[in-house]
């Protein structure tokens, strides 16, 4: 890791949800495919991923991303998502944050009023479309892979909520989505820790008794996230959501686990994920416009643009819309005498079963 002591980062927000883009600093990784260069970096950076994402140079509801030479040729970049558990295959926000730091630094050709490229997800290849001006990015489109249910209406069993009704889809990850006021649960930044302890019951109740697996991506089993659904608080959108993102293992013995994170935004590939629902029961059609308000009141405006098949599976194509903010430049660095080189948890704000120190010695903290 000592290649990888000193980085350089741009910060930024979409729509609230952070999403750190490492501009560089991390050396060349090897694989022919997008998928083999996340194991890669799995297998050999790792270090670098929880450095970045817990304590002291992030938090629960961190993001961050790595830029990479890209190995399709329609591609302009790569890049890599890394979240705090996993390393997801596509991410909304992330996409959103990364297409914007490359306008802001000039890494891709900047046209106004729009600027248009291609980025490689580990999904898959997504376009983007970017309102750029005065040289800076304003608004970004991207269109996302193929997204479709996987299974809707199941009933499943969840500890101390007993029966719930799940949906389970691919919005560029496997998503659990339930109704918030079925649970009797309202989306608003007060009731943040009950929401992210039964989303993440939901998920793992949901991923133990019906998992679901891609059917492209075999290694994908989920789903791995929860998506809570609501209605629309007033006219400026058409229903609202929370998403839970995993912050740590859950044990059900331990009620101190049940807990996550939730997402800032509206969140890019839940939207994507609870259009192809709305889509497979009717509700929702081609090229409507969908805005999707998540727990700070912040819109995404979702569409979905055309049917497909991925796999010999219906699927739909959803672009979603929203802006994001850079919130500074960094350059990280790493004391090599600092005894906490892959960061650390503490259970006051992650949660008890993740509670560990990532250093020498590394052991449970209190």
């Amino acid at each position: 890791m000592a290649s990888c002591r000193d980085v350089l980062a741009m910060d930024l927000h979409a729509a609230g949800e952070p999403g750190r883009v490492i501009l560089s600093g991390v050396p060349s990784l090897r694989g022919e495919t997008p998928a083999a260069r996340v194991e890669y970096f799995r297998s050999h950076f790792d270090e670098l991923r929880l450095r970045m994402l817990r304590e002291p140079r992030g938090y629960p509801a961190a993001n961050c991303n790595i830029l990479v030479p890209p190995v399709d040729p329609r591609a302009d970049a790569g890049f890599l998502i890394l979240e705090q558990v996993e390393y997801p295959p596509m991410s909304g926000t992330n996409t959103i944050c990364v297409a914007t730091a490359l306008v802001e630094m000039g890494m891709v050709p900047v046209r106004e009023p729009v600027s248009e490229f291609v980025l490689e997800s580990p999904a898959g290849l997504v376009a983007i479309t970017a309102e750029v001006r005065g040289g800076h990015a304003r608004r970004i489109t991207f269109e996302n892979v193929p997204c479709f249910a996987m299974a809707l209406d199941l009933d499943i069993d969840v500890p101390t909520l007993g029966s719930v009704r799940v949906d389970v889809a691919w919005g560029g990850m496997i998503y659990a989505i339930a109704d918030a006021a079925a649970l009797g649960l309202e989306l608003v930044p007060g009731r943040a820790r009950e929401l992210a302890r039964v989303g993440e019951m939901i998920k793992v109740a949901t991923r133990e008794q019906a998992p679901q697996q891609h059917p492209e991506h075999p290694a994908l089993v989920g789903p791995t996230i929860c998506l809570l659904s609501g209605p629309a608080p007033d006219d400026s959108c058409d229903r609202c959501n929370t998403v839970v993102v995993s912050t740590g293992e859950l044990d059900w013995d331990v009620p101190d686990t049940w807990t996550g994170a939730l997402d800032r935004s509206p969140c890019g590939t839940g939207t994507s994920a609870l259009m192809a629902t709305l889509f497979a029961r009717g509700e929702l059609g081609l090229g409507q416009d969908f805005r999707h308000q998540g727990i700070l009141g912040t819109i995404f405006t979702g569409r979905l643009v055309r049917e497909t098949e991925w796999n010999g599976r219906p699927a739909v194509v959803p672009t979603i819309s929203g802006r994001a903010y850079v919130t500074g430049h960094a350059r990280y660095v790493l004391d090599p005498e600092d005894p906490f080189p892959a960061g650390f948890t503490v259970g006051d704000i992650w949660g008890a079963g993740v509670a560990r120190r990532s250093g020498p010695g590394d052991g449970e903290s209190s």
